[in-house]
């Protein structure tokens, strides 16, 4: 039969004299043979038709069977449709894709028979009616249905798999519904079915993968030695085997037995029931990864863990099976080999190295992704002298640069750092009319900025810190006038191909312009050819010689003018397969070349020097090797963030705290101070005043006695009430001595010291004074000064106040006013990727190249691409404060909060925390407690310092709801704290039931317990629950550990060490344990502190729970004032529409909500809290009225003899501005319509839907016009 022939015929001619005509013109009247191939040694003939009509599945099956007769070969009929997919696919299009995709894999029958096709654009959804999604994705399965689409319609689709919500029993739901063996057993019977059409060979003969194909992963090597033999000595798992190493990204669930090699990512081991160990690994080799599984022994385990972990390279050997309860891909490993050194890690074995002078790191925002410390270890272990650090317009790097490099100094492989930045460069600068600089509308030019010395630092300092205050447009622009300027100190290289010489020598320009522009640099630069190869692509250069050509002109014209050339790499990441880290952040961004990597990472000396063969092996010596290196020892060691602290200093600070304390304690005390007060203060004082902490007190007295001054009360956080200096001078309210007796009239005391019995002085029993007959005032919360300022007493003091949200502003304000204008500037942060937005961009990378992610190729994906800056901020109160001697650009440039020009706050460019150990940092934070405060005492009249702490009434909504006259159905509580700081969620509520609490000191202990990480959960609620402790016994806070120690005997450090480990997540020593074995501590509290993770200060919690007790007291006995304010302060979910129609509306919201279950919403979920209080409101008959157009405040709540009247903001939708604009046009008297409401008050329409939905417009007209008519 001849080919040419048939191609030129229709299927009917072609085949007449086979299948009788008219039966072929009803089937097959509208297909067309395209090509018809055989397969002699398969005896196979493949025939693809053109068909632009519709034909039933069984009539091209029934037509294959006719030809496989007739030919005694068997006949593949691959029909293409003409016929477009719809977004609906019908019953026609459904069936033929579903009859091809299953037809070599027909055990995927039962999951898409009943499945339902959803086409959006290119994407193909495919809705399964049960469970079976996690199968098909491991199994390929969407993979396979896209090639058989891509065939009979030849459209490019993304299919993907989903489960509807109907659960019903269906021909898929055995797979949900069988027990995890069985699963297992459908994975193993998939696994052996037909794996279909193979896929293409590459020149090797391995699989060609996806993942090649679509540009992922361009850069990879293969991850270990090809077919290389085992080595007994080096089976630490299983037997030896031999084989290939297979891809990761090849393997599936049909893959069967498999040899992998690669570096362990992630590994854990799980006990179980039956002895063995449940070893989990995930492996990467670059392409892919996969986790491994294996149930070791006792002593294969013992082996495994010694050998094994994070980093470790190994060669495996297992089944590839679909695992039921990852619900997807796993490797059932059967032996482990092995592989002593990093196949993978690349060497500078050159006898000379190179410098290099052009590195970004993750500060360069969302381009590079090189880690600062990765890249200087790397150097330093290459034997690189030193090695440049150059950020796009920013210098955050410089602080965990210099930490690496005095880490490494320490283990005697010291390295330079060359701090340095590229900047954007405005050289060309012009001026409005007003002589002002137009730097928004000028090209700017990347050049690298190289800091040479200390003064030249400063000067790099003072450059980023204007640029980005003055000339921030899209990037942080450097006028050449203001590098001139501060010039001194620096040295400036002409940068990439965006670098002003390149573009120059690009362009063609004259060769005067071209020696003018070089002479500007203090050395010129020269890059890879594969940097620069994008202007190949988009034809702006001709090809790669004329990119070696510009090279070539650059090292003459250094030649000509004197100046060194240097070659540098550019780098954005460290190794050649870390691209696709890159790769997947410019993805994430948009970019349409993101899968064009340029080559640009960490080269080695000889890899450079053959990179830049062509310049002749002198050249490239020179500009390889000698220039940099030249340049490298120019430069002096420097100190980008001075070492030793550097506080602010108050004049006579010292005699201050001392005079202002001991006045303080004779005050409460007595001239004759007891010896247990004298000791503490004599100790403390000594510890401050020696270490300078003298002027950080009494500038936290000066703000806190500001705002007291100004009626807003202060809390302090943290563990500065452990200090009774803090206490004594009006810092905090929380006395850390023992609980104590004190008389406020003769100064008599009574102190209870290591007395169990008591653990709160609020808690002592009502008792006269024995000397005057006055009632006694309880104190003392027994809280060691140790975990304030550490052992010895010269830890760095945090002090952290809480002062109302209201005042926060003022605070700042009266900070700058202490220390003067350019001293005080605002803690800066900087945002990284997080692990959950690195998750989505790995996620979305993969699945728009189609390549199918197993959860630990995501995580690693992921992972690589944590850590990079993505914008900066500040932190919420941090105020970072510089000595008069100093300026700011001794520490940090400034900056604004994330680059916004019409900011008013600047900040550090640096993070706080990389310099809060240098200069000062207060905490300056804004809270909702001493606004609520302030706001219950203007409605009272009471003075929220004389409330009674412990007082027994109010700590009865503890343990019940007695005390607010409602029954725990009401309120559906058996708590009364609903509305009340710290004790008011469902996770503390419950706590409160499992503990009833009675006294003061067991609501701080819970209050610690809420805070801590495995302190409450698993720990300590399973002692209380199960009678082995009381709440009074359990670890509660770090502090509760020492005292309880000291208590047993154990000495003081001791006490103290151990209480620091436990805190820190660290556990104990066997020698800490075995020393608390031996003073009588219990087992299990010392299985309690190896849970712990992390613990809460005793002085915050006591803090946060005095301030909490107030108002409770106000929500028992002046319950208007407490749903008044808690409503106005911390209500912004509040929704008039629903609460003010009564208890049942209240009560039904509620309902709607939970019913939801885990789909409730953030916002529902900020309501629900809302409503719960409001529902308590109601039941204790208190109303909330409807928003009132005339008598509603603007934003806060009112009591009236009616009830709440809820401020027009309580109406969703309804903003402050428009609320404070109603409110002021009302004024004049009421609105003559609703046209008038509008015009006075300038609100828009959807203000005024809102107002009429909640019937505030009731009865008002809607046009001015017709009032008046109306009124005659």
């Amino acid at each position: 039969m001849d080919e040419n022939v048939l191609k030129k015929l229709s299927l009917c001619e072609a085949f007449k004299h086979i299948i009788p005509i008219d039966q072929l013109q009803h089937d097959f009247s509208k297909a067309f043979i395209t090509k018809l191939n055989y397969h002699k040694s398969e005896k196979r003939i493949e025939l693809c038709l053109d068909i632009s009509q519709q034909i039933c599945p069984d009539k091209i099956l029934q037509l294959e069977k006719t030809l496989t007769d007739y030919f005694s070969a068997r006949v593949d009929i691959r029909p293409g449709f003409t016929i477009p997919l719809p977004e609906e696919l019908d019953d026609w299009h459904k069936g033929i894709i579903i009859r091809y995709t299953c037809r070599s894999k027909s055990h995927l029958v039962p999951f898409l028979k009943n499945a339902e096709f959803r086409l959006r654009g290119r994407q193909l959804m495919v809705c399964l009616p049960g469970s079976g999604c996690s199968v098909l994705k491991a199994s390929g399965a969407g993979k396979h249905m896209e090639k058989i689409i891509r065939m009979l319609f030849q459209s490019d689709v993304r299919v993907s798999f989903s489960e509807t919500e109907d659960k019903k029993r269906g021909t898929v739901d055995y797979i949900a519904e069988k027990m995890e063996s069985e699963a297992r057993i459908v994975a193993q019977v998939l696994s052996s079915q037909e794996s279909g059409v193979p896929l293409p060979k590459d020149k090797k003969g391995s699989s060609a993968s996806a993942a090649q194909e679509k540009g992922y992963g361009k850069y990879v090597r293969n991850g270990g030695s090809r077919g290389q033999n085992f080595n007994n000595q080096r089976v630490i798992y299983g037997r030896p085997f031999k084989g290939e190493p297979s891809p990761m990204v090849d393997v599936d669930i049909n893959s069967g037995s498999v040899v992998l090699s690669g570096e362990i990512i992630r590994m854990e081991t799980r006990e179980l029931k039956n002895g063995r160990t449940l070893l989990s690994m995930d492996i990467t080799d670059r392409t892919s990864s996969l986790t491994c599984k294996a149930f070791a022994k006792e002593q294969e385990m013992e082996v495994l863990k010694e050998k094994l972990k994070v980093g470790s390279h190994v060669r495996v050997n297992g089944d590839a099976e679909f695992d039921a309860y990852e619900k997807e891909l796993t490797i059932k490993l059967r032996a482990i080999e092995y592989i002593e050194a990093n196949p993978k890690v690349r060497a500078d074995q050159a006898s000379q190295k190179r410098v290099e002078l052009h590195l970004h790191t993750q500060m360069s925002q969302l381009d590079a992704i090189t880690s600062v410390k990765d890249v200087i270890t790397r150097a330093a272990d290459w034997g690189h002298k030193a090695i440049a650090i150059t950020d796009h317009g920013v210098v955050q790097a410089f602080p965990e640069a210099q930490e690496v490099a005095a880490k490494l100094k320490k283990s005697n492989r010291e390295i330079k750092v060359i701090y340095g930045m590229e900047a954007y460069l405005l050289v060309d600068e012009r001026y409005n009319s007003n002589g002002e600089l137009d730097y928004k509308s000028a090209d700017t030019y990347h050049a690298v900025i190289l800091v040479k010395n200390q003064t030249g630092l400063k000067n790099l300092y003072k450059i980023v810190s204007e640029s980005h205050l003055n000339y921030f447009y899209k990037r942080p622009r450097v006028p050449w006038s203001l590098f001139e300027k501060y010039r001194d100190g620096l040295i400036i290289g002409s940068a990439c191909e965006a670098g002003e010489l390149y573009r120059a020598l690009r362009e063609g320009k004259p060769c005067e312009d071209i020696e003018a522009i070089a002479a500007r640099y203090d050395y010129l630069e020269i890059q890879p050819i594969g940097n620069n190869q994008f202007l190949v692509r988009e034809g702006m250069v001709k090809d790669e010689e004329a990119l070696r050509d510009l090279n070539r002109q650059i090292v003459a014209l250094g030649e000509q003018l004197g100046k060194p050339v240097v070659a540098t790499c550019d780098v954005h990441f460290l190794d050649p397969d870390d691209a696709v880290f890159r790769q997947i952040l410019q993805t994430g961004q948009g970019y349409k070349d993101a899968d064009k990597q340029a080559p640009i990472y960490f080269r080695t000396t000889d890899e450079m020097l053959e990179e830049f063969s062509y310049l002749g092996e002198d050249e490239a010596f020179q500009v390889v090797v000698t220039n940099p290196v030249a340049i490298s020892e120019s430069i002096e060691d420097v100190l980008p963030i001075p070492d030793g602290t550097f506080p602010p200093s108050l004049e006579g600070a010292e005699e201050d705290v001392k005079r202002i304390s001991e006045d303080m304690a004779r005050e409460m005390y007595g001239d004759s101070l007891p010896e247990l007060v004298e000791q503490r203060v004599s100790r403390e004082l000594g510890s401050i005043i020696k270490n300078g902490f003298s002027s950080l007190y009494m500038i936290a007295r000066k703000l806190v006695q500001k705002s007291l001054s100004d009626g807003y009360m202060v809390g302090s956080r943290g563990s500065v009430g452990s200090s009774f200096i803090a206490f004594l001078t009006g810092i905090t309210e929380v006395n850390a001595l023992p609980p104590h007796y004190r008389c406020g009239h003769c100064r008599y005391s009574e102190f209870f010291v290591k007395d169990k019995q008591v653990a709160c002085g609020f808690d002592l029993p009502d008792k006269a004074c024995p000397n005057c007959g006055n009632p006694l005032i309880k104190d003392g919360h027994d809280i060691p000064f140790e975990t304030f300022l550490g052992f010895d007493g010269d830890k760095e003091p945090d002090i952290d106040l809480n002062f109302s949200g209201e005042y926060q502003p003022r605070a700042h304000k009266y900070t700058e006013e202490l220390f003067g204008e350019g001293y005080t500037f605002r803690a800066g942060t900087i945002a990284t990727i997080a692990e959950k937005t690195a998750f989505g961009f790995a996620k979305k990378f993969l699945e728009e190249r189609g390549i199918p992610g197993t959860r630990a190729e995501l995580n690693r994906l992921a992972a690589g691409c944590m850590g990079t800056k993505r914008t900066t901020g500040q932190h919420p109160g941090g105020v970072m404060v510089v000595p008069r001697h100093k300026e700011i650009y001794d520490f940090s440039p400034i900056q604004r909060p994330a680059d916004d020009t019409s900011s008013e706050i600047i900040t550090t460019h640096f993070d706080y925390h990389s310099i809060s150990g240098r200069i000062l940092k207060l905490d300056i934070l804004g809270h909702d407690d001493p606004t609520v405060i302030r706001m219950l005492e203007d409605l009272t009249g009471v003075d929220a310092r004389a409330i009674p702490l412990g007082e027994k009434k109010t700590m009865g909504i503890f343990s019940g709801t007695e005390p607010l006259g409602v029954t725990p159905e009401q309120i559906d509580s058996q708590v009364g704290t609903i509305g009340v700081p710290e004790f008011g969620t469902k996770f503390v509520r419950q706590m409160l039931v499992d503990t009833k609490p009675t006294t003061f000191g067991e609501l701080i202990r819970i209050s610690g317990l809420s805070h801590g990480t495995d302190v409450w959960l698993n720990n300590a609620q399973d002692l209380v629950r199960n009678g082995v402790a009381t709440l009074s016994e359990v670890i509660c806070t770090r502090d509760d550990i020492m005292t309880y120690l000291l208590m047993n005997d154990l000495p003081p450090l001791t006490s103290f060490k151990i209480m620091e480990s436990v805190r820190k997540g660290r556990g104990l020593t066997p020698e800490q344990e075995t020393l608390m074995e031996e003073k009588g501590v219990p087992g299990w509290y010392i299985e309690s502190c190896k849970k712990i993770k992390y613990m809460f200060p005793k002085a915050h919690a006591a803090a946060y729970v005095m301030m909490a007790f107030r108002i409770a007291w106000f929500k028992v006995y002046y319950p208007e004032a407490f749903y008044a304010t808690y409503f106005s302060v911390r209500a912004d979910s509040f929704d008039a529409n629903i609460i003010s129609r009564g208890p049942d509306a209240v009560s039904l919201a509620i309902k709607d909500i939970e019913d939801k279950g885990k789909m409730v919403t953030q916002k529902e979920k900020d309501l629900l809290t809302i409503l719960e209080v409001a529902r308590e409101m109601y039941a204790r008959g208190i109303n909330c009225l409807p928003v009132d157009l005339y008598k509603s405040h603007a934003t806060r709540f009112i009591i009236t003899e009616d009830g709440i009247l809820p401020p027009l903001t309580a109406l969703q939708g309804l903003g402050t501005a428009a609320a404070a604009n109603i409110v002021d046009s009302r004024k004049d008297g009421e609105f003559v319509s609703i046209e008038d409401l509008k015009m006075k008050s300038g609100i828009s329409k959807a203000v005024i839907e809102i107002l009429s939905e909640h019937g505030c417009l009731d009865g008002m007209d809607e046009s001015s016009q017709l009032s008046l008519f109306g009124l005659g």
